[in-house]
């Protein structure tokens, strides 16, 4: 005895063969292996270079001079190092170079003995740093005051926050704002010129500015 497939459950039923013997084939795609590159670069702030180590499954490298860059890539030791010209920094990183704050600019303002009076040629050196504060769109400056190691340490403390006070007042009458500054005194603890105790160094009484 045989059963009758209805016509419509037949249909289906090709339908169902069709697309299973003349479906569309699967083809691989190849997956590309990446690739890093790691560029090396001044520190502008500072002007010094420091290390990088690059490392993977396979190996490490260190990158230790200006424009050392190196290529990492899958399954190999990185190991080859290529000093870039500075047109290809430019041509990789312009855009987020451009995009870093200005490098901080540093003063060096003198003091006459024991007070907090500025010498001659610091008085002029103030002009440059308003100038440069004022050619910032969000200035924030760091004032450091130091001594030489004439008289007792509490007292060049404070002699040394004196002086760092004097040059926030000069900036905050040349309109910059007070909370844009921060004063700190080191004292004779960050000579300049090292000098025994109790010596009188014209180059350590000084206040160090550096605006950003």
């Amino acid at each position: 005895m045989t059963t009758a497939v209805p016509r419509i459950a037949r249909f289906a039923l090709l339908l169902v063969l069709a697309s299973v013997t003349c479906g569309p084939k699967k083809v691989q795609i190849p997956v590309r292996e990446s690739t890093t590159t790691v560029v090396l670069l001044r520190d502008a702030d500072t002007d010094t270079v420091g290390q990088v180590r690059v490392s993977n499954a396979a190996g490490t490298i260190e990158l230790t001079t200006d424009r050392a860059s190196v290529t990492v890539r899958p399954n190999e030791s990185p190991r080859e190092v290529i000093a870039v010209s500075d047109e290809l920094v430019t041509q990789l990183f312009g855009e987020a170079l451009a995009a870093l704050p200005a490098p901080p600019m540093r003063f060096t303002l003198h003091f006459r003995l024991g007070s907090d009076a500025l010498t001659d040629e610091s008085k002029e050196l103030v002009t440059h740093v308003l100038q440069t504060v004022r050619e910032r769109s969000a200035p924030y400056v760091i004032v450091v005051g130091h001594t030489d190691t004439s008289g007792k340490d509490d007292a060049n403390f404070a002699l040394g926050l004196t002086r760092a006070t004097a040059i926030r007042n000069l900036l905050v009458s040349a309109g910059l704002d007070a909370s844009a500054i921060e004063v700190i005194s080191l004292g004779e603890r960050g000579l300049l010129i090292p000098t025994p105790d109790d010596m009188q160094e014209p180059r350590n009484r000084r206040v160090e500015v550096s605006v950003r």
